[in-house]
């Protein structure tokens, strides 16, 4: 049965690669489903039952703000789940979605092939933007494309973010706020929750969940794979650019929270004024504190949710038993740092002055040589992309997947490395960060800019890489007919699925760039919450 409906997967793939999500056929439905706490509408969208908007737990507002999340009140009647919902409060960015931010922020999206009971593989996505920005409702996380590609449940959430999601004030508040710096990870462990009660309902099945996500989507999936509070709640994941080796220690995070107090005009034998000041007035608030100390609110080492870090100095033995996919782009900071005049124009000397920011002096001459070996026709910036983003995504990638292996456990670890050059801007961007969404959600559309216009390549890279995240979904195992054999990274092979057209798998790529960088530990072990400096 599973090789049936892979091969029905693979086979149908082609046609409906080229689905448009924004050229919507919208139905009202009276189609209503009934969850714990009350009924929702849906909407009908281009052959999938859409539903957003849905509450997974309360307003997070007034005595709720920096607490756990609270179980949703039941409702009578019926709800339409026709809009999105809020998203957590943050800077106004194009990393936000076009929603209102407020306190009531905890809302749930699902697109499903029909509400029945075909018991459909799950797939949660949490959004990218670090720990402080994002939302999932934008487009490129539109669900309807892989619903249909892979016979597949899709759901995205929004949850507390930045000061809103991981303000640490057990020190000036006490006990009751022992969690309060990881509320942002227990709302994703009540989306969690919610999935496993309810999801049946949408038609998916509540022991087969795959959690995933990107950037700090993926730095969520990281936590959830080690917080004790997550445990039994999914089943495979999936971390795009995205690994979270170490949480801010609690001297840091106190840092930030006398910070913020003192901004606020505050005293700290005052803080619990910080849960009924108004959005607006706090979000401002933090960001000169984000700026002055030049660190972020992010989760936090507190003894209750955390008690060692998520993948040092060891893997966590609780999640050994689950399978994971764990990948990075080729030169993931062409994104981020790209935007700084004239650093695509950099000569030698320049691009190793440059990569003072990220290496010790001493180094950057090896550094230059190993890297430029690798591909001898790059020019100095790509060169310096390359260097920057190995020293912090992939080295941070290539520590969790050997920490995995070292914890044994019956989980396999599936490596990926993006390759494939994005045509826009002359390919000077090579394989940027997020390059893979729209990939994986097979929504190019949505993102000329990023791939330029749909091609026989892009579609190649669709199903090269949606094909393999729903076959994982299926069953564990991202091996489909559309793939080479993708075999489990280990040790000694170090088998990485290298996404190109055609995509393949090599043993240890860039070797010589891998064994340089083993002489470093990870950034996040200073407190730096982020891949970059």
């Amino acid at each position: 049965m599973l090789i049936n409906r892979r091969h029905l997967i693979m086979t149908g793939a082609a046609a409906l690669s080229a689905c448009a999500t924004h050229q919507s056929t919208v139905n009202f439905s009276p189609l209503v489903v009934e969850t714990a706490q009350g009924k929702y509408r849906g909407l009908s969208q281009n052959g999938v039952m859409v539903f957003r908007g849905m509450r997974y737990g309360e307003s997070t507002a007034g005595r709720n703000r920096f607490m756990p999340p609270q179980t949703p009140t039941a409702w009578p009647g019926v709800r339409d789940a026709y809009e999105f919902g809020d998203q957590s409060p943050q800077q106004d960015t194009f990393l936000a979605g076009a929603e209102a931010m407020s306190d009531d922020c905890l809302r749930i999206n699902v697109w499903t092939p029909a509400a029945d009971n075909a018991k459909r593989p799950v797939m949660l996505w949490f959004h990218g933007g670090g720990f402080e920005a994002g939302a999932g409702s934008i487009d490129i996380y539109d669900g309807t494309n892989i619903a249909k590609r892979g016979d597949v449940v899709v759901a995205t959430i929004n949850h507390r973010l930045n000061v809103f999601g991981h303000c640490y004030l057990a020190d000036v508040l006490g006990e009751d706020f022992a969690r309060s710096g990881n509320v942002g990870y227990l709302d994703l462990v009540a989306a969690m929750d919610w999935v496993r009660s309810n999801i049946s309902r949408f038609g998916g099945d509540p022991d087969n969940i795959m959690i995933y996500g990107q950037s700090g989507g993926g730095r969520k999936v990281s936590l959830c794979y080690t917080g004790e509070d997550a445990e039994g709640l999914f089943h495979k994941g999936a971390i795009q650019s995205g690994s979270h080796i170490a949480v801010q220690p609690q001297e840091m995070a106190n840092e930030l929270t006398y910070e913020l107090l003192k901004e606020l005009q505050i005293a700290p034998e005052d803080a619990i004024k910080l849960q009924t000041l108004p959005v607006a007035e706090l979000t401002a608030a933090q960001l000169k504190v984000r700026n002055r100390m030049r660190n972020r609110f992010s989760p936090v080492l507190d003894g209750a949710c955390f008690e060692q870090h998520p993948f040092y100095p060891d893997a966590p033995r609780r999640s050994s038993h689950l399978p994971l996919i764990v990948g990075t782009t080729r030169t993931e900071l062409t994104n981020q740092l790209g935007r700084r005049p004239g650093i695509f124009d950099m000569d030698k000397a320049q691009a190793m002055d440059a990569l003072k920011m990220f290496l010790p002096e001493e180094d950057i001459k090896e550094a230059f040589e190993v890297f430029q070996a690798s591909r001898p026709e790059a020019n100095a910036s790509e060169v310096f992309f390359t260097i920057a983003s190995a020293r912090g995504y992939v080295r941070d990638q290539t520590i969790l997947a050997e920490a995995r292996v070292r914890a044994g456990g019956a989980g396999s670890t599936y490596v990926y490395r993006l390759m494939w050059r994005q045509p826009v801007e002359g390919g000077r961007r090579v394989s940027q960060h997020s390059l893979d969404l729209p990939f994986v959600f097979d929504n190019v559309d949505t993102v000329p800019h990023i791939t330029g216009p749909e091609t026989e390549e892009t579609r190649a890279m669709v199903d090269a890489m949606a094909n393999a995240w729903i076959s994982f979904a299926h069953d564990g195992n991202p091996n489909n007919l559309t793939l080479p054999a993708w075999k489990p990274f280990d040790l000694e092979d170090r088998y990485t699925m290298m996404f190109d057209v055609p995509p393949h798998l090599e043993s240890d790529p860039h070797k010589a760039e891998r064994e340089f960088m083993s002489r470093y530990e990870s950034q996040q072990l200073q407190g730096i919450a982020l891949h970059r400096r």
